[in-house]
């Protein structure tokens, strides 16, 4: 997940404090690993350090609890995630990070309900950032409300057209609508800026799946095997393309894909309208 606070204007700000006041208690490697820390726990450390240091306030102090507030959901904790993302909005309710971490943590909770209310408010405070609409996307889309998740990924897309995170989320949404040439348009545009993503490759292998196109389905399916993906949705899609082409080697990834999850015809069928 994005790191909501390195991304807004606040943490500018914050950036500007790290790098004017000499680490006094702590190390540089500490005020450091806050924001670019290799690990979870090093981010954590180095936030908890600033938060103790007891020189910032405001905005800045909670910018650092939204961050540390990220760190522990990366890490499954999601109580503390909780406590240091309220403590962050209860010192500044304007900044609009906070209000996405927490929007995060309510998803993972299958809360949509909350969390539609927490990237409402992002949004209202800072209108023109694209990762709001992207994660309001994502939940109403988990609430079934696909047209609404279309509007806010089309949003997100314009405010920031380089994202391919965006593309290929409403590649995604367009699967599920059955609008398989939009689908089609949206993984390409998504491969385009980053070429070699599992994922993605194997949603645009869907894509082609559904149109009739088998070889650049199978391309795709095989690209994605390659980079590393061998979970039952890739094996179900390549078994059935190669069916589709007459190659009994499909029986094979069909079989191996139903031992991972017996019920995966049902789901590829539901979420790809493929059968």
């Amino acid at each position: 997940m994005i790191r909501a606070g390195c991304g807004w204007l606040a943490g500018v700000a914050l950036a500007l404090a790290i790098a004017a006041v000499p680490a006094a208690a702590q190390t540089r490697e500490q005020v450091a690993s806050c924001w670019d820390g290799s690990s979870p726990d090093q981010r954590i450390e180095g936030c908890t350090a600033e938060i103790k240091s007891g020189r910032y306030e405001g905005v800045n102090l909670a910018i650092l609890y939204a961050n540390r507030c990220d760190d522990w959901r990366v890490k499954g904790d999601l109580d503390r995630a909780m406590d240091d993302c309220n403590m962050a909005i209860g010192i500044d309710r304007t900044y609009a990070g906070a209000f996405i971490n927490r929007g995060n943590l309510w998803d993972i909770k299958h809360d949509e309900v909350r969390a539609l209310a927490d990237y409402d408010e992002a949004i209202r405070l800072k209108p023109d950032d694209a990762l709001g609409y992207s994660m309001r996307a994502n939940a109403h889309s988990a609430r079934g409300e696909h047209a609404l998740a279309i509007a806010d990924y089309d949003r997100a897309a314009r405010l920031n057209p380089n994202d391919p995170i965006v593309y290929n989320n409403r590649c995604s949404e367009m699967m599920l609508v059955r609008r398989y040439q939009a689908a089609l348009a949206d993984c390409n545009e998504s491969l385009r800026i980053r070429p070699a993503n599992a994922s993605t490759l194997q949603l645009r292998a869907a894509a082609y799946l559904a149109l009739g196109q088998l070889d650049m389905a199978l391309a795709d399916y095989d690209a994605s095997a390659r980079l590393g993906a061998n979970d039952p949705w890739m094996l179900y899609g390549r078994g059935l393309a190669r069916r589709r082409r007459g190659d009994t080697s499909g029986d094979g990834d069909i079989a191996a894909a139903r031992a991972i999850e017996p019920a995966i015809a049902t789901r590829f069928e539901q979420f790809y309208g493929i059968k």
